[in-house]
């Protein structure tokens, strides 16, 4: 496995990256277990001020933190300093809140004074995708740092810049060694990694194909794992849509990053009245849209990550239009020495489709016309994805009610999909399972211990049931 820094935007190369050495992986392992044993007897607030220490670097150094985001992966810098404004963000949520989640809770019980406690468990593995580089980090980062988790982090091949710029923070802010180290593994000592009695938990991000293997090897060493694997999300417009509202959000819902995120809408779902008004409205977002230099602050679309990403949006799309499909709205750039994609929409995207129930990773929007909400619902259902979604009506009360019937892990109503520190991230179906940030991110790694305390010792003759 490479590790290669380049600029998409030029296909520069900016960097490239030595894999770890076995003896770099034990150190880091090493390391990151004997701070586990500190730090589970530490008070979960004795960590606190490293952690506001660290959002206070990311604010005061977000041009140069963001310009590497946008350098190695491509990303428009307005969104790259946005992505390292959410990262300070999600420490300090982390930071002011991790103490009161994870304090004590008492339960009511015959059995004595019982109270359950959070304890970490110990090293935890973080494999993360490119699309937001320091955003998937930080996730897994900031609340295991407060549990008491060190963590070690494989990231994506195409995107080693980031790795190490953030552990270059970690180390600059003064966190102890083995709080968390970056290693540009391969995929055989991810493997080792996870065999290892020491590390108790594996986060990923990414591909489904790539979560089977994972969980497959987290599951033979008994390790926790949570897993977030990607979406198909549809955005359905009701009747009573408010366009005024929609027009705002619309054409961003898709483009946003270049369209490379897990929740962003990929299938617009819409009854029959609106079909041909949200074709259209879709089509003057996407017209006039193409990608230029993503250190400009008026480009309106980066480049795709990788040559490599371009190449399999090119296929899927090629074998949808083989499929049926058709192209309501652009050209499919087959160039392949470039990593460049404009916007595009598809139509007609039947079920018999082979690309019927697949993520398009990139600025592709698909149309779908529905006879009525009913028929709405059971699209959106029909994939066995289920991250997340967008719901627009002219009444919030009755787009709750259809929000409740969509299969997946969130569903914004007359609002565009995002993600703050206390919203709680994660699927169902084969979009993965567990979550992350919010109050159960934090727990997702921690030891929920049973403490049962009685003044004098129980009579068991006299006790009744529950006792084995």
């Amino acid at each position: 496995m490479a590790y290669k820094s380049i600029n998409p935007y030029n296909n520069e190369l900016l960097h490239s990256y030595d894999n770890a050495t076995a003896d770099e992986v034990e150190t880091a392992i090493a390391q990151g277990h004997a701070l586990y044993k500190q730090w589970r007897n530490d008070a979960v607030n004795s960590r606190q001020a490293l952690l506001n220490k660290l959002a206070d670097y990311f604010e005061a150094h977000e041009q140069e933190l963001a310009e590497v985001l946008t350098k190695e992966m491509g990303k428009r810098i307005v969104e790259a300093k946005g992505e390292v404004a959410l990262t300070a963000m999600i420490a300090r949520y982390y930071a002011k809140n991790a103490e009161q989640i994870l304090q004590p809770a008492q339960v009511e019980s015959v059995m004595g004074d019982a109270q359950i406690i959070n304890r970490p468990l110990g090293v935890i593995l973080a494999v993360e995708p490119w699309n937001f580089p320091y955003y998937q980090i930080i996730r897994v980062f900031a609340p295991n740092f407060m549990a008491g988790n060190p963590v070690i982090l494989k990231h994506a091949a195409n995107t080693p810049g980031s790795a190490d710029a953030f552990e270059k923070v970690v180390e600059a802010i003064g966190a102890p060694k083995g709080a968390f180290k970056n290693l540009f593994v391969t995929h055989d000592q991810i493997a080792d990694i996870l065999a290892d009695d020491r590390v108790q938990g594996l986060a990923f991000t990414g591909s489904e194909a790539g979560g089977r293997i994972l969980a497959k090897e987290a599951g033979a060493n008994l390790k926790k794992s949570s897993l977030e694997l990607g979406g198909n999300d549809a955005f359905i417009i009701l009747d009573d849509a408010n366009f005024v509202e929609l027009d705002k959000i619309i054409g961003q819902a898709r483009l946003y990053n270049a369209g490379q995120v897990c929740t962003s809408s990929k299938r617009f779902i819409v009854t029959k009245q609106n079909y041909q008004k949200v074709l259209a409205l879709l089509t003057e977002k996407f017209t006039g849209v193409h990608v230029g230099d993503p250190l400009d602050p008026a480009t309106k679309l980066a480049p795709l990550s990788t040559v490599k990403a371009k190449k399999l949006l090119v296929e899927q799309v090629q074998k949808a239009l083989d499929g049926g499909a058709k192209l309501a709205f652009g050209t499919v750039d087959t160039d392949l020495e470039t990593a460049h994609f404009d916007p595009i929409i598809l139509t007609n995207v039947t079920p018999d489709n082979p690309m019927y129930d697949t993520e398009f990773f990139g600025p592709v929007g698909q149309v779908y016309e529905v006879a009525d909400e009913a028929a709405a619902i059971k699209l959106a259902n029909d994939s066995h994805y289920g991250l997340s979604g967008i719901v627009f009506s002219g009444d919030a009360k009755h787009g709750t009610e259809v929000a409740s019937q969509i299969e997946t892990g969130a569903v914004f109503v007359n609002s565009y999909g995002g993600t703050l520190p206390e919203l709680i991230f994660g699927g169902v179906k084969n979009s993965g399972y567990g979550r992350e940030l919010g109050e159960e991110g934090i727990k997702t790694f921690v030891n929920q211990e049973l403490i049962v305390t009685r003044q004098q010792p129980i009579d068991l003759n006299n006790a009744g049931g529950g006792f084995v």
